[in-house]
């Protein structure tokens, strides 16, 4: 009797860091909780790949809590900040990085030891670790996969047709628009300096969550689920992956005018059909 073919599972045994906006959202505490890093985690770790989550640090041996951050971790900071000058200045701003180095550090120790990353970048949202993620996993040629999504304020609309018959009201609106500045970015549109450097079969305008709701019981309604039901992705990430774990993409060469084999794909084979996978985090809550 003919043996039966085995399934191909190429991310199975692989690592991943999921990166994206964690201090300015609008709460910390409902994106570590309800966020889409707990979805894509799930979805991942159903193919045998080891999740690296900013928000549950991994124990470190010998360094008890190191990197540890919660909702509030930078509130500590934030209060003893300072400009002033002289040597209390200067402690208290030396206090401050060291504080946030573990943090730091941990985190692009993360990304050094995945196999890829993906990151999520909202245009609208104020981002610097982020960045520094996807320039280092670039450097060290591993694939990021990017996803951008729309960008619209539904409020922001109905609030200028509220105040049409307020001059007063819709200029203070108009000011506050140029001050913040709001910008809506509908076709999702990717900060430019990323384009590059990410290169262009990388990017995805959403998850694509609707598709697998039902399979992995996600029955709670996120925001995302409300952004991607009006806004349903084109190219959403998910079942990329999906695809991912049975073939190995492809990149466009621009020269050969043809896609080509992407060897930043190095996914390591360990020759076993017995690794589960795992979201990383510490053992203390």
């Amino acid at each position: 009797m003919p043996k039966k073919k085995q399934q191909s599972s190429l991310l199975r045994g692989a690592r991943v860091y999921l990166s994206g906006p964690m201090d300015f959202v609008a709460s910390r505490a409902a994106e570590k909780q309800f966020g889409w890093r707990n979805r894509v985690s799930q979805f991942l770790q159903e193919m045998g790949v080891t999740v690296f989550d900013p928000w549950f640090k991994p124990d470190v041996r010998g360094l008890h809590e190191y990197g540890r951050e919660d909702v509030k971790s930078g509130e500590k900071i934030r209060q003893r900040w300072t400009y002033e000058g002289g040597s209390a200045g200067a402690k208290a701003r030396s206090w401050c990085a060291r504080q946030f180095w573990e943090t730091l550090h941990i985190d692009l120790r993360m990304v050094d030891t995945s196999d890829f990353t993906i990151s999520y970048c909202p245009t609208n949202i104020y981002s610097v670790g982020t960045p520094h993620e996807i320039i280092m996993a670039t450097l060290q040629h591993k694939p990021v996969l990017f996803v951008s999504p729309p960008v619209i304020f539904p409020a922001l609309h109905e609030l200028r047709k509220h105040l049409e018959l307020d001059p007063i009201g819709s200029e203070l609106l108009r000011q506050l628009e140029r001050e913040i500045p709001i910008k809506e970015n509908p076709r999702a549109i990717p900060s430019l300096w990323y384009i590059p450097l990410v290169g262009g079969e990388n990017f995805f305008d959403g998850f694509g969550f609707a598709a697998y709701r039902k399979r992995f019981g996600w029955n709670v309604d996120i925001p995302l689920d409300r952004h991607e039901k009006r806004f349903p992705p084109k190219r959403p990430i998910l079942p990329f992956v999906e695809k991912l774990n049975q073939r190995l993409p492809k990149k466009w060469d621009r020269k050969l005018n043809r896609f080509v084999p992407d060897d930043d794909w190095l996914l390591w084979d360990f020759h076993t059909t017995k690794i589960r996978g795992k979201h990383v985090e510490s053992v203390r809550k």
